[in-house]
């Protein structure tokens, strides 16, 4: 399998002398759905801050299809997508106005803009407040918007951090059932949760950090055979506490 993303021995945080990855190597496949879990603090966050590139590794490299952000910035910048776990809106725009805020930056077709911002408002059952500003939406809502923008753009990797946080039923179904169609065609999608109960049915593999670093990665099969747990929510809660710490 081609990789999408790599990580190779990656050591980073805010201060070299006390680096919060160590040495963190995984990779995320083309087509393929990875779920990236850890405690409170084990660096997934921080991963993610280098793989966008607000931050910059003290060792190792960090490359999107090949390529590494100093290399080639508008190439890397271009092939992803990012949800993060807070909402960060534009208080003066309209929902509206984030999509089509978000289809100039990428430079997207006007038809194509506005077929795939109908549809999304539609799944996400936004187009009644397609015309409010986020001060009268609620969090839920707000992810939303974050959630769509992504999506308009159909990066060929999306890389998202916990998701489902204030997302009613009804949008974690329309998530999940993006992601899949996505997949489908051929995205690659880095996701943090906590939810484990459902990344388990979608995800293809597992990373799963400690401490920042890689304690274990796998397929389910492979982590079932690593841990002797059937549930993956047991299997993680065997990997962080075997030693006994977590």
């Amino acid at each position: 399998m081609d990789a999408a993303l790599e990580l190779i021995g990656v050591t980073g945080g805010y201060s070299p002398r006390r680096p919060v990855l160590h040495e963190v190597t995984f990779t995320v496949g083309e087509a393929e759905m990875v779920g990236l879990i850890g405690l409170n603090g084990a660096g997934k966050s921080t991963t993610i801050k280098h793989i966008l590139g607000l931050m910059t590794p003290f060792a190792g490299e960090i490359r999107l299809f090949g390529r590494t952000l100093e290399e080639a910035p508008e190439q890397y910048r271009a092939a992803y997508a990012y949800v993060p776990e807070t909402p960060l809106l534009y208080e003066e725009l309209t929902v509206r106005e984030h999509l089509r805020l978000t289809a100039m930056a990428y430079g997207l077709d006007e038809a194509v803009y506005r077929a795939r911002s109908g549809e999304l408002l539609e799944r996400f059952q936004m187009d009644r407040h397609a015309d409010r500003l986020p001060m009268h939406l609620s969090k839920g809502m707000r992810q939303k918007v974050m959630i769509m923008c992504a999506f308009l753009v159909e990066p060929k990797l999306y890389i998202i951090d916990e998701p489902f946080l204030g997302l009613d039923p009804l949008g974690i179904r329309s998530l999940l059932d993006l992601l899949v169609e996505r997949r489908a065609k051929g995205a690659s999608i880095l996701m943090s949760s906590h939810i484990l109960s459902t990344i388990e049915r979608y995800c293809d593999r597992f990373h799963v950090l400690h401490h920042g670093r890689l304690q274990a990665t796998g397929t389910l099969e492979e982590l079932r055979r690593l841990t002797g747990q059937e549930r993956l929510e047991d299997m993680f809660c065997s990997l962080v506490t075997k030693d006994g710490e977590g």
